[in-house]
């Protein structure tokens, strides 16, 4: 006997049987999923093509949502709401009322002097009486909460008026709720179109091999040993296509990047990470899902 062949049966005997009968199955598994996508020959390029668009679509759009939601949820930094107090209200008690107000972030106090001080640099008003009000700006913790505060606001004493960007407030939420629920409806096609070329796919898999599933299960040979190589190859599918949807969503990501310092906007912390994750998760998920529904729909196991 050879030293090789001594080295083996040594290994042999020190590995429980039951260990080495696991390993033969993952083994025989992992060829059979090999088997099924050699056989599924050219099509595998077109299955994981389509799978890539679809992903490709829907990270681009979660990926352009996350940056859409930071800039609308940054707007209440900039965002603010100009209140103006009337003659003799003390804007300093004034402020410190608002600032107890729900949903108030900051409020920065810009009195009459300082403003018509500044209205002089800018402009010849010498040997005029001072015209403008004490101003309080308020800055809110969401756009959302704009129309809120300001209705809170005008409740209280000694305000004369409010001015704040209603219109452009109320359109960029509106804009913001719509590009999410577009992103949900994406996702759902996503699912939907997955499981449906993967379960072409596995139907066609299923009656190329018809004869030869047949023959395994006379044998007595179990459901799941059947199936499990039809799932991961299904899960292999959304996998690549996963991987090869990040190469257009790297683009995105740049473009967004620019836009974001163009409009002096912080990028999402972590977005691209979250966008990945999820995207590898659905494609995994639902291709092996679609197998599953498709071994269960054509295989009856």
């Amino acid at each position: 006997m050879s030293k090789k062949s001594q080295i083996k049966d040594t290994v042999k005997r020190h590995i429980p049987q039951r260990h080495i009968s696991s390993v033969r199955i993952m083994y025989r598994i992992a060829m059979e999923t090999v088997y099924g996508i050699k056989r599924t020959g050219l099509l595998n390029i077109a299955i994981i093509a389509a799978i890539a668009a679809i992903l490709t679509i829907f990270g681009a759009l979660f990926r352009t949502s996350f940056s859409l939601s930071s800039y609308v949820d940054n707007l209440g930094d900039t965002f603010e709401i100009s209140v103006y107090l009337k003659q003799k209200t003390d804007p300093v008690h004034m402020a410190s009322r608002i600032k107890e107000l729900e949903h108030v972030k900051k409020v920065t106090i810009k009195t009459k002097e300082e403003a018509w001080e500044e209205m002089n640099n800018n402009m010849d008003v010498t040997g005029m009486e001072n015209p403008l009000p004490d101003t309080l700006h308020v800055t809110v913790d969401d756009p959302k909460n704009i129309l809120s505060v300001c209705d809170t606001v005008k409740k209280l004493q000694g305000i004369e008026s409010m001015n704040y960007a209603q219109e452009y407030a109320r359109k960029l939420q509106n804009l913001n709720t719509v590009y999410n629920t577009v992103t949900v409806f994406v996702l759902i096609a996503t699912a939907l179109l997955t499981i449906i070329i993967i379960n072409c796919t596995i139907q066609l898999v299923i009656q190329s091999r018809k004869d030869e599933i047949e023959i395994m299960r006379l044998m007595g040979v179990s459901n799941w040993y059947i199936k499990i190589p039809l799932i991961l190859q299904g899960a292999f599918y959304g996998f690549t296509g996963a991987m090869i949807s990040l190469l257009p969503l790297n683009t995105v990501q740049s473009g967004l990047e620019k836009l974001n310092n163009f409009f002096n906007v912080p990028s999402s912390d972590f977005a691209l990470q979250v966008v990945v994750f999820c995207i590898f998760v659905i494609a995994i998920f639902f291709s092996a899902g679609g197998s599953l529904l498709s071994i269960k729909k054509h295989l009856q196991v």
